[in-house]
């Protein structure tokens, strides 16, 4: 829940609330005296369940409530993984030398833990001969054997016949 969500003190207009206490109890009060009890403390009553019926409260810094909030916002953000999608363009009448080049494109890419698209491009006459293109992607398979999950399957899409490939998780 965002921090703008939350209501606190003179915000708070309901008759009565349940308080959360520091040590874990609860009980049902009036609005008025948990605010009494909040100024008596020189703390703040913030609503931290606003949709339970009463709405749950508790007596606590709110800035230092606010910041906490926000280093865990800020932690959860740096443990996630960035997957960025690597593209690798192709001919239907690639080269034998150029096809192991570029497989081991495929390979290093899939080794970063990066997600591959393998597309190979059709000009002209060559969109006759749609199946060599799929040639193209099958040997490119067999060359990174072992280490890849197709996502996506050969497919084509407009002038261009295209996979995406993952990285194999590590256990």
């Amino acid at each position: 829940m965002a921090d703008k969500d939350l209501r606190i003190n003179e915000q708070i207009r309901v008759r009565e609330i349940r308080l959360i206490g520091n040590d874990g109890e609860q009980q049902i009060v009036s609005t008025a005296e948990a605010l009494e009890m909040a100024r008596n403390q020189d703390l703040d009553l913030v609503e931290v369940a606003p949709q339970a019926n009463p709405p749950v409260c508790k007596i606590l810094n709110y800035g230092k409530f606010k910041f906490e909030n926000e280093k865990k916002v800020r932690e959860a953000k740096g443990n996630q993984k960035i997957i960025k999608l690597k593209e690798i363009r192709m001919q239907p009448k690639i080269d034998d030398h150029d096809l192991d080049f570029k497989s081991k494109h495929v390979k290093e890419f899939l080794g970063q833990g990066n997600k591959v698209k393998v597309t190979v491009r059709f000009r002209g006459r060559e969109l006759a001969h749609t199946e060599l293109g799929l040639d193209v992607l099958n040997d490119v398979l067999k060359r990174i054997e072992g280490e890849y999950v197709m996502d996506k399957p050969p497919a084509m899409e407009g002038r261009t016949m295209s996979m995406v490939l993952n990285p194999k998780t590590k256990k």
